[in-house]
């Protein structure tokens, strides 16, 4: 039987629920009355909140680029490529709902106020921690592509369990690993 809704947060209720349909089934089994019979609503409740099933999607994105922000800032005070780049592997796999989600064009309200902020901050994260990747001689905006390239690309692969098994079972292990050779060959030691 559905739990009843009787206080608190209705908003955030309906975003948890849609998270936990989200890490179950994928973005196409998310539906605003299911959600509504989870939480224990009328099936307009969530809609009073969100509209329809883009606005839940864009709050759960949003809500995902925050959480990405909040990782990316607990680092150390210097940027440092790999350790961000092992970051942001643990939050895809940590947060997978979420990051399936956050760069779902097709699914999501680009113009969302919220989500705009949100991606600004977890872009200004990134960029902060490949700043001390960049030598001066890379063009700024293609030496961020290029570190998030690797890491949403190894993230990506993680997640649909495409790498290779002898890369371990530790996810940010193997993508420090992984960046780590590519950035070694970018700046090889010095001797």
């Amino acid at each position: 039987m559905a739990r009843r809704y009787h206080h608190g947060d209705l908003r955030q209720a309906v975003l948890t629920a849609a998270v936990e349909v989200l890490g179950e089934s994928g973005p196409a089994a998310v539906n605003l009355r299911d959600l509504a019979r989870r939480v224990g609503v009328s099936h307009a409740a969530p809609a009073h909140h969100f509209g329809d099933r883009a606005g839940l999607l864009t709050a759960v994105a949003a809500q995902g680029f925050d959480l990405l922000a909040d990782t990316l800032e607990e680092m150390p005070p210097a940027p440092d490529l790999l350790e961000a780049g092992a970051a942001y592997v643990s939050f895809a796999v940590e947060h997978r709902a979420h990051f399936e989600v956050m760069f779902r064009a097709d699914l999501l309200r680009g113009d969302d106020p919220d989500l705009r902020a949100a991606r600004e901050r977890s872009s200004q994260a990134l960029d902060w921690a490949v700043a001390g990747f960049r030598d001066g001689s890379a063009d700024p905006a293609v030496a961020g592509a290029a570190a998030w390239s690797l890491v949403h690309g190894f993230a990506t692969l993680w997640l649909q369990r495409a790498l290779p098994a002898d890369l371990g079972d530790d996810p940010a292990a193997a993508a420090r690993s992984v960046a780590e050779l590519l950035v070694r060959g970018a700046h090889p030691p010095s001797g």
